[in-house]
């Protein structure tokens, strides 16, 4: 079996996908019987010097030599963003050419229209880099959990934040340190907005959410904090209580309702996600057969990325005339797990108070009041008029914390409220 491709996109990992396509065509060839021809590649420049070697003949600036050219029966989008991308993808697909895509956010802001066009004319979607990279997360939701309903998904699924929080809680080093470190290894952009502020993360969980519960989650449901706020010393604490800080994507079903949501979050030493170091993602999930299990491996980077890609091609092109679409138990919003805003966790306070009789009687007295109860409190002096006070509650419910937090920012003993960050995995420490 033959077939044509085109690639759109040649930056890191539409080069991942060009160099591994040359690298295991021949295998493929053996052990799938499948002959992938690169039949064109669209950039911006067809002048600019390359990475690869590539020749002149395939390159193109014009998507139309693309899309009217029948010949090629899958499109390959590496370019990120979602327009372009959005709109060429549309008409590939009602032109009846398959596409994989690596794009997260064309997928997550756009997936209703791209699968209905998919649908319409027959051509398939496939997108299992879209991600965590090589980690072949959504073929296992997709492919091998369909006897499961799952109750929890929890994953590290941004690189970056945890290259900086490995960095900050092994080595020491602050977040700006930290940040800076990633920047120069390679794991962060030079604009890190997207990665640190939950954001990318909150893309990647609107997918695993939506195929892990058999209901559309949309980006704008998932509730998103960054780790911008989270200090070294934060960091550090948590290690003298056992947890380690992670930026977790959850979604989980709890009582009939759906949480979604992208938060740092500190976890026991002792759970698997604590174990996951550097760029590296791990997706924890439940399911009523299996029970717990993870994958595990790297989330980004060119080849790890275009080797989810190329498995998506070959899969593509197994399946020609007869593609697989997801399809939701939840049809109408009105079947759909109504969003849980109001989850329980236990939580981290870390407060700079003043060093006097009375203080910590008055923040207690607060979160009391809000019906949140303390698992553990340290107060350590510093010889000065102010002095960190560490509390760990039992679980409590984020909109009484919320509340109890508006309340102590108003005592006169709280000179600062440093961070409130979730305890998850435990019932307090």
């Amino acid at each position: 079996m033959k077939i044509k491709i085109a690639l759109l996109g040649l930056g890191n990992i539409g080069t991942g996908v060009y160099k591994v396509l040359a690298h295991c065509g021949q295998k493929l060839e053996e052990t799938q019987g499948l002959r992938i021809e690169m039949a064109r590649v669209l950039v911006r420049d067809t002048a600019k010097a390359r990475a690869v070697d590539i020749p002149a003949g395939l390159l193109t600036d014009r998507i139309e030599d693309i899309l009217i050219d029948d010949s090629i029966g899958l499109v390959v989008e590496c370019m990120g963003g979602i327009e372009p991308a959005r709109t060429w993808l549309l008409a590939a697909l009602r032109a009846g050419k398959s596409v994989v895509t690596a794009n997260k956010m064309v997928i997550a802001t756009c997936w209703e229209e791209l699968d209905a066009a998919a649908r319409a004319s027959g051509a398939g979607l496939y997108y299992e880099a879209s991600v965590a990279g090589g980690i072949p997360v959504i073929g296992t939701f997709n492919r091998s959990l369909q006897a499961n309903t799952i109750s929890e998904v929890m994953g590290i699924v941004n690189g970056t934040t945890n290259a900086i929080l490995t960095d900050m809680s092994e080595v020491g080093l602050s977040f700006e340190r930290a940040l800076q470190h990633a920047q120069k290894k390679g794991y962060a952009e030079p604009d890190p907005t997207l990665d640190i502020s939950g954001k990318d993360a909150a893309f990647k969980l609107s997918i695993l959410a939506s195929l892990a519960f058999g209901q559309r989650v949309r980006v704008e449901d998932v509730f998103v904090e960054g780790i911008e706020r989270i200090t070294q010393e934060d960091v550090a604490y948590g290690k003298t209580f056992g947890l380690t800080l992670k930026l977790l994507a959850i979604g989980r079903v709890e009582s009939g309702r759906l949480q979604v949501r992208v938060h740092p979050a500190f976890l026991p030493s002792s759970h698997p996600l604590s174990s996951v170091r550097g760029p590296f993602n791990a997706i924890y999930l439940t399911g009523d057969a299996l029970g717990q299990a993870m994958l595990y491996g790297r989330g980004a980077g060119d080849l790890p990325t275009a080797s989810a890609i190329v498995s998506d091609i070959v899969m593509a092109a197994q399946h020609a005339g007869r593609h697989e679409h997801p399809a939701f138990l939840a049809g109408d919003v009105s079947d759909a797990l109504p969003l849980e805003q109001n989850w329980q966790a236990a939580y981290y306070i870390h407060l700079r108070a003043s060093d006097t009789p009375g203080a910590l009687s008055q923040i207690s007295g607060v979160l009391g009041k809000h019906g949140i109860s303390l698992a553990t409190v340290t107060q350590t002096a510093r010889g000065s008029c102010t002095a960190p006070i560490i509390v760990i509650t039992h679980p409590a419910r984020e909109l009484d914390i919320r509340r109890a937090r508006q309340e102590l920012a108003c005592l006169d003993v709280v000179h600062d409220i440093v961070n409130i960050i979730r305890v998850e995995g435990g019932d307090g420490v």
